[in-house]
């Protein structure tokens, strides 16, 4: 996927209206998404790309006036060590993680109140072993969100997935 495919995905108008917002990315990879994101916050905002790898961003140039900062850590094992987060985007990563609900109450303890979760996911619940091993649909991810206090999952864009199993899906999570 191109830079320019993943911000029409994840696109809302949410996302510009605040200054200096900070967000992270848990499990950013290559920083598509971070970067995807870092084109729709207003100037003065911060993305931190975070993985349980080395993260390296494929040459990718932040907006001007977007600062993106990247740390090694295991968003589902250790302790972030952000707060008051405006928000917290995860791109393909909720499918490897087991215990969603647990997860989810520790992250919503570093957003700051109001803060919002960014989901793109694969539109299914049938795992493809090692790749997607937790698959959350997004009827599945209503119902995750709900049951940990949520008002609202909306969907903000679909595309068919490469792989041809299932259509991508971003969603906006908020309070």
């Amino acid at each position: 996927m191109e830079l320019s495919e993943a911000i029409q995905l994840i696109r809302s108008d949410h996302f510009s209206l605040q200054n200096n917002a900070e967000w992270a990315d848990l499990g950013c990879g290559n920083g598509l998404f971070t970067f995807a994101l870092a084109h729709l916050l207003a100037n003065g905002s911060t993305v931190y790309g975070v993985d349980k790898n080395p993260v390296k961003f494929d040459s990718l140039v932040p907006p001007e006036g977007i600062r993106i900062l990247s740390m090694q850590l295991d968003f589902v094992a250790d302790a972030l060590p952000m707060r008051d987060l405006d928000g917290i985007l995860m791109a393909n990563s909720l499918h490897y993680v087991r215990d969603k609900p647990a997860l989810i109450g520790k992250l919503t303890g570093v957003l700051k109140p109001g803060g919002r979760f960014l989901v793109v996911e694969y539109d299914t619940d049938v795992p493809v072993p090692r790749w997607v091993p937790y698959p959350v649909s997004f009827q599945s991810l209503k119902r995750l969100f709900e049951n940990a206090g949520y008002a609202s999952v909306g969907k903000l864009g679909e595309r068919p997935s490469v792989f041809g199993r299932a259509n991508l899906y971003a969603a906006l999570v908020a309070p």
